[in-house]
């Protein structure tokens, strides 16, 4: 049981026992607290519990919750390797009663656990309560049989917990651990209280009230408890040693770094050592938790962490990146607990990588940059502003790393100039801004921006969380509060909601209130790339900024769209494997109903082609591969095989997505994309995939337009439906359908020639039957001219009748007239080939066009063809033609 793996599951396994139910960590980027950058407590998982605003199926917990303390008011990321027990990544033990039971039963659980099933001697233990809290100072006298002295009155809010200004609170009880006299130190509420030999090793707190006001405070109806026990203090306990970092997931780690750098574990480097293995911790959970490095918000936060661990690689002598090279110890030692470290290997090694080796490429210069400006003020000192900002500006030191580079060297940086420089460069980017054109919208979105920073975007990992709304955008200008029926447009700190882009279209759902506010959000759009906008209307009550909102995707929209847009990369590369590799993509449009994907290629799809595209990516779906996703830079990732997305702008870092299992011969997935939208876990999600339309939008650009999941299985019904009504009405079975059409196909071509045929008698034979005799042709002095009107015949047959009329004529003109349905008509008019030196047959047709209503006509001198919108005027085209030959004879 010494092992931290071991003591974890000892803790979990005794709590389980007692009827606590086993709740799994949550995310290290809080979903249901905006207040907090990150997960720094147990129970922050269950603030909403706490506060009945959830309801759960069970009324005990106990949980393993990895926490991350490296921002805010929670930052002891400074201290990290220097100290026994700090960490920016550690795990809270906890077990929680939700009005269950309270003090008695919280201290009988603490003191059983540690004292028989952990085994540690009693007369090593004290405990701490709160000043006025004789209920827990006469429990643990009877409970543990402490005496007074071991029993220590705190007077301080150190043992007094509240969860904000209002809400619940109540006085806390620590249990310390002493390590001895050989340690220095007092017992806690000393002088010498900050030493090491006296350790608080789980903290008891009694939710009891309720905080109304500054002053007002009153009982709660269902007292709670909530416990936090680190676990990294309590292994050390139980493995002899006051030093977090001699622990055996500690020394494993710190073992593999100095193997890695070929230095030794302690000494010299020792506190390099620890500072990697520490900061290898939290950077791989956070990016297992979907936090990528970047220059705002958490992502900046990881950054900072990962380049102050490779800061001290770098003190090791390490020539190449070597903090990826220790995940597969990390995942060795941790994975089994926290499985989601295994699913993100290949996410977290990439992401380590590519962080250091392009830190790696500015760390030379800037710290020679650093090295001269020591140098120039005698290595004492403290270091200009300027030079602190300028190697954040320009090299991309964060300003921590540069005092912690400066620490051993005994010197600081001059805050307040660093400040003043990063203000100024703001005011220049205002100036930039207001100057460049843009319209007035624009200029406030970055004023917004400015003052509020990016939005964090959650949505890769979940569809429901918190957040600030930090402000409220209506008729284009910002304002305080909104109320019921006012369009708005809102922007929140952090954010499930995707912004439209890379052809995903912006999620839909709802932004409310627990005082009943609700606002319907009917677009999400991105504004300067990271500002997330929630563009609906406040259904009810009212909204003010700087309130806390719930915001809850469309989970059903959000959902058929992942499945669509999924789908469009198994699409892309099944088009590339059936036409070629010329095939790219040229643009998309992916919502809930359907996706539609152009792509270049100079010819319409055959029937086989798209067959064949289909059924690849169905077979893709069906072998159910996980999608991975990995962080590169875009010029790594397009050399290493990924297809870039036309249209899209790409950072620093981009999102590769892989799907499908590799190739045997190649070893490469299916499909290797870089994209930002939200996507399947696994393939076989899509369900189906179905094409419903192949065709063109431009000159050699195609365009497909397809279905997943419940759509496509809507639309393969539909058609199902539609071939069974018409075989229900040619009174055959589906499965003969084919052949009867094809029938019926062959029957009516074979009427149409018949009544062609008949039609064209008629019209040749001057009015009678098809038997008639050829129609006499009028003489208009020494001319001949078949003229007629035709009822019911089609304007593309009168080129035919035309011609057979020229051979009846032997030398003259032929000219025939057709109404059409809709009223309009058509002309042709044959010339001989004999008389095509006197008569052109383009003149004549535009002269009987002209009577018609129209302009103009077309065609040669012995055959010409035209239109006209009215068709009443037949007769009258007719005689216009006459008219025309008689002229030319007079003529």
């Amino acid at each position: 049981m010494s092992g931290l793996n071991d003591i974890r599951a000892t803790f979990l396994d005794y709590f389980a026992g007692q009827g606590h139910e086993p709740v799994s960590s949550a995310s290290l980027v809080p979903a249901n607290d905006p207040t907090l950058l990150f997960t720094n407590a147990g129970m922050v998982q269950f603030k909403n519990v706490f506060t009945g605003a959830e309801k759960r199926p069970y009324s005990r917990a106990v949980s393993s919750q990895k926490c991350v303390r490296a921002g805010g008011k929670h930052n002891d990321l400074d201290n990290v390797g220097y100290t026994a027990r700090h960490h920016t990544f550690f795990e809270m033990l906890g077990n929680f009663s939700f009005g269950d039971y309270f003090k008695a039963e919280a201290i009988e659980f603490a003191w059983t656990l540690i004292t028989k099933e952990f085994g540690i001697p009693k007369d090593r233990l004290l405990a701490t309560v709160y000043a006025d809290d004789d209920e827990a100072f006469e429990l643990w006298k009877k409970i543990a049989g402490f005496s007074d002295s071991k029993i220590i009155r705190i007077p301080t809010s150190d043992n007094f917990w509240s969860m904000g200004d209002t809400g619940p609170c109540g006085p806390c009880s620590e249990i310390f651990f002493d390590h001895g006299d050989h340690i220095p130190g007092g017992p806690p509420g000393s002088p010498d209280e900050d030493g090491d030999r006296f350790i608080e090793i789980w903290n008891l707190v009694f939710m009891q009230f309720d905080q109304l006001g500054p002053d007002e405070r009153v009982p709660l109806p269902k007292p709670s408890i909530d416990t936090g026990m680190g676990l990294e203090r309590i292994t050390a306990v139980l493995q002899g040693t006051h030093d977090n970092y001699e622990t055996d997931l500690f020394r494993a780690l710190i073992e593999a770094s100095a193997h890695a750098s070929h230095t030794e574990p302690k000494g010299t480097h020792g506190v390099s050592h620890r500072v990697i293995a520490d900061h290898l911790r939290s950077s791989s959970f956070l990016i297992a938790d979907g936090v990528l490095p970047s220059n705002e918000g958490r992502g900046y936060v990881l950054r900072r962490i990962m380049r102050r661990a490779m800061r001290h690689a770098q003190l090791l002598g390490a020539r190449d990146p070597l903090m990826w090279k220790l995940v597969p110890a990390l995942v060795q030692q941790m994975g089994a607990a926290y499985p989601e470290l295994v699913r993100a290997q290949s996410l977290i090694t990439e992401t380590l990588k590519l962080e250091e080796t392009r830190f790696r490429e500015t760390l030379a210069r800037g710290l020679k940059l650093l090295d001269e400006e020591v140098g120039a003020q005698g290595g004492a000192g403290t270091l200009a502003g300027e030079t602190a900002f300028k190697l954040y500006d320009t090299y991309g030191f964060p300003l921590d790393l540069t005092q912690d580079a400066l620490r051993g060297r005994g010197m600081d940086v001059d805050v307040e100039g660093f400040n003043k420089a990063m203000e100024r460069q703001r005011a220049e980017a205002r100036k930039a801004w207001s100057g460049s054109g843009e319209q007035a919208t624009d200029a406030l979105w970055f004023e917004l921006r400015e003052e509020h920073g990016a939005s964090e975007f959650l949505g890769y990992e979940t569809e429901t969380a918190e957040g600030k709304l930090q402000a409220i955008v209506k008729d284009g200008a910002a304002v305080s509060e909104i109320k019921a029926g006012d369009e708005a447009q809102l922007i929140i700190n952090q954010t499930p909601f995707y912004g439209e882009s890379g052809g995903q279209a912006g999620d839909t759902g709802l932004v409310f209130t627990g005082e009943g506010a609700e606002f319907t959000v009917t677009d999400t759009q991105k504004k300067l790339g990271d500002l997330v906008i929630h563009i609906g209307t406040l259904t009810r009550g009212a909204l003010k900024a700087g309130e806390v909102v719930e915001l809850q995707v469309d989970s059903g929209r959000r959902t058929a769209t992942r499945a669509n847009h999924s789908a469009t990369h198994l699409v892309h590369e099944a088009l590339r494997r059936v036409l070629g590799d010329h095939v790219t993509q040229k643009g998309s449009l992916v919502n809930a109903e359907r996706l539609r994907f152009d792509f270049s290629h100079p010819k319409a799809m055959s029937d086989e082609e798209i067959a064949a595209v289909e059924a690849i990516v169905n077979d893709q779906i069906r072998k159910n591969a996980e999608v991975a996703t990995r962080v590169m830079t875009p010029d790594a990732a397009i050399e290493a095989g990924a297809l870039a997305l036309f249209g899209e702008k790409y950072g620093e870092e981009v999102r590769v997505l892989s799907m499908g299992l590799p190739d045997e011969e190649s070893g490469r997935p299916y499909s290797v994309e870089l994209c930002g939208g939200t996507h399947v876990r696994r393939l076989g999600d899509i369900a189906l995939f179905k094409i419903v339309s192949e065709g063109a939008v431009g000159s050699g650009v195609r365009r497909i337009e397809a279905l997943t999941g419940e759509g496509a299985r809507r639309y393969l019904i539909h058609q199902e439906e539609i071939a069974r009504d018409a075989a229900a009405a040619l009174k055959v079975t589906p499965d003969d359908l084919p052949a009867r059409v094809l029938s019926l196909v062959e029957e009516r071509k074979r009427l149409e020639r018949e009544l062609a045929e008949a039609k064209k008698k008629l019209a040749l034979g001057g009015g009678g039957g098809a038997s008639a005799a050829p129609q006499e042709a009028e003489d208009l002095g020494g001319v001949k001219l078949i003229a007629r009107k035709l009822d019911g015949v089609n304007p593309k047959e009168l080129r035919g009748l035309v011609d057979e009329a020229k051979k009846q004529v032997g030398s003259g003109i032929a000219v025939f007239v057709t109404a059409t349905e809709d009223g309009k008509a058509g002309i042709a008019v044959g010339v001989t080939d004999d008389m095509t030196d006197r008569y052109s047959a383009v003149d004549l047709v535009r002269v009987g066009s002209e009577a018609l209503g129209g302009k103009g006509g077309g065609g040669r001198p012995d055959m010409a063809q035209a239109g006209g919108p009215d068709g009443s005027k037949a007769d009258a085209a007719l005689d216009a033609i006459r008219s025309a030959v008689k002229a030319a004879v007079a003529a």
